[in-house]
């Protein structure tokens, strides 16, 4: 008797009145950022290669400008206030480019190898290139030390004020993958982890106590909550998981009742942060109009599109939301230092 003939089909959909069975709906998890997924360009590659393009999220690159774009805010707000000749910020911009990247494959080894045995767990993320087995634990550990000595070597043509001001930064992303574990809101660890770069771009442009610049901070304030927002909405792709699993991130504190309404809150506070970043600065209306109209908008419009009950609406706006934020806030800077 095949199947047809029984009232079942391969898919264990329910029989329909003529004996047929209804497909069931897919509810396979996102592909997008599950470590999994790779772009066209990565075929090119020896096969060897391909964990090791997953493992560092370089497919697509989503996750290195999300490392750059902080560096980028620093310099060109210090390019700004100083007035930096342009050969100068090019070059700085440029070496913190290149130190991105082997940080960006490096923070993603390390959080993929503390997180393995809660990725196996996960539907989603489950076939990452350790849960499945297809790099040792060993081998993750030497890939992401050999990229932290790589970064490491960028910091020789910076000032020396650029290696200690990037501590807070190392700290942090070595422990982000640990505060899972321990705290409810992660995403916090991960704004300082991401966005220090604030801090360490205007130091590398040679501004001294960039730390205590009271632009400088409501910028990388602004960037900080920012990266609260977009890692939220990412969280809430695994929430039921999480919450079966005890995993801690700020998606299971806000909960679906009231994440979007404290997410709303969230994105005014990053508006209002680079408004203050601006006008301490005193920066014309060029800056205020791109890059806090342009973030406001932008994380407005996101609020009101996005669906935390839906993983594929979560991983949609984790992937092109950013854009908004991140092009506003560089495309105002420059504007403003153009002038």
């Amino acid at each position: 008797m095949n199947r047809k003939q029984n009232g079942t089909s391969a898919s264990n959909g329910k029989p329909t009145s003529n004996g047929h069975s209804r497909p069931k709906r897919d509810v396979s998890p996102p592909k997008r950022f599950d470590g999994v997924h790779m772009g066209a360009w990565v075929d090119l590659l020896p096969s060897s290669w391909k964990p090791y393009i997953q493992l560092a999220r370089l497919s697509p690159p989503v996750p290195l400008l999300l490392i750059f774009f902080p560096h980028l805010f620093g310099v060109a707000h210090a390019a700004v206030v100083q007035d930096s000749p342009l050969p100068d910020t090019l070059r700085i911009a440029a070496i913190l480019f290149g130190g991105s990247f082997f940080f960006s494959n490096a923070i993603h080894g390390w959080n993929d190898l503390i997180d393995a045995p809660i990725d196996a767990q996960i539907p989603r993320t489950r076939n990452r290139p350790i849960p499945r087995g297809a790099i040792s634990p060993r081998a993750a550990f030497v890939f992401t030390a050999s990229q932290a000595l790589m970064a490491l070597c960028f910091f020789f043509p910076l000032p020396v004020d650029a290696a200690w001001s990037s501590i807070p930064a190392i700290v942090s992303n070595y422990y982000y993958p640990y505060s899972k574990r321990h705290t409810k809101i992660p995403q916090i660890i991960l704004g300082v982890a991401l966005q220090w770069a604030v801090v360490l771009g205007s130091t590398a442009m040679g501004v001294g106590n960039a730390w205590t610049d009271h632009s400088v901070l409501s910028l990388f304030f602004a960037s900080l909550i920012w990266t609260i927002i977009y890692d939220t909405v990412y969280g809430f792709q695994d929430y039921e998981q999480d919450v079966k699993l005890g995993v801690g991130s700020t998606a299971v504190l806000f909960g679906k009742t009231y994440g979007k309404l404290i997410l709303w809150f969230l994105s005014e506070c990053v508006a209002a942060l680079l408004f203050a970043s601006g006008y301490i600065a005193g920066m014309s209306l060029v800056y205020t109009g791109i890059a806090v109209g342009g973030t406001f908008l932008s994380l407005n419009v996101m609020m009101a599109m996005v669906n935390l009950e839906s993983p594929e609406s979560c991983s949609w706006w984790f992937a092109y939301g950013f854009w908004g934020p991140a092009i506003s806030i560089s495309l105002g800077l420059l504007g403003e230092y153009a002038l």
